[in-house]
């Protein structure tokens, strides 16, 4: 065989390891793409298990308000309100106390976060109740009452929650430890002197308020 047919054979010898490479190149990722769609449902499927047991283990509340709203009154106010209270508190519900709470007991606690505004009805205010007498105006207010006693449902929450592993939780217990927690805060409140601090500060503001009217000298009266 002479030089030029040896270079001839060569070359077609390359040119045929050459296509085989290729031709099993392609059979190969053939076959993994094959693979790869005949997985693919099968992963899909698990992903989607996956994510359907996280949802069983740790559910989601859905909040579905009801599109008829009632209004069962409506009334005109003329509230002054004078002073507000942030007030918190902390307050420990539980059921079922004692030698074996830590099979039968429930218990949890509550951090609460209330306002609490006072101030003076202005609409009890009669005509008799303000007399002009030589300049003088004389002023009866009305005593001052503790409007509202609400927790803030945003700062308010559960810090710790105790249940026995052979009971369920109580489903009122938080509810309950909710209403403790407005009447500890009126409690709180009320013995505070918020009352007294309201009417002090009702009749500061009317009497900058009457004064700006003309009338140079107010009297509160009881």
């Amino acid at each position: 065989m002479n030089a030029k047919s040896f270079v001839f054979f060569l070359l077609i010898v390359l040119l045929l390891l050459g296509g085989i490479a290729y031709l099993l190149n392609s059979i190969q990722e053939s076959a993994q793409t094959s693979i790869e769609r005949a997985v693919a449902p099968f992963e899909q499927s698990n992903a989607a298990l996956q994510t359907q047991v996280a949802e069983l283990r740790n559910p989601t509340p859905t909040i579905i308000p009801d599109p008829v709203t009632y209004i069962q009154e409506v009334r005109a106010l003329a509230r002054l309100e004078t002073i507000q209270y942030t007030v918190e508190k902390v307050i420990t519900a539980e059921i079922g106390q004692g030698s074996f709470n830590f099979l039968f007991g429930d218990s949890l606690l509550f951090v609460a976060h209330g306002i609490a505004i006072a101030g003076i009805d202005m609409g009890k205010i009669q005509p008799q109740d303000m007399t002009l007498v030589n300049g003088v105006l004389n002023v009866r207010l009305p005593p001052a009452e503790l409007f509202v006693v609400t927790l803030d449902n945003q700062k308010s929450y559960v810090y710790r929650r105790d249940t026995g592993i052979l009971t369920k939780q109580t489903v009122d217990l938080e509810t309950l430890a909710r209403q403790r927690a407005e009447e500890e805060i009126r409690k709180a409140v009320l013995e505070d002197g918020i009352l007294s601090q309201a009417q002090n500060n009702a009749e500061l503001f009317l009497y900058k308020f009457f004064q700006s009217l003309g009338y140079r000298e107010v009297i509160f009266v009881k």
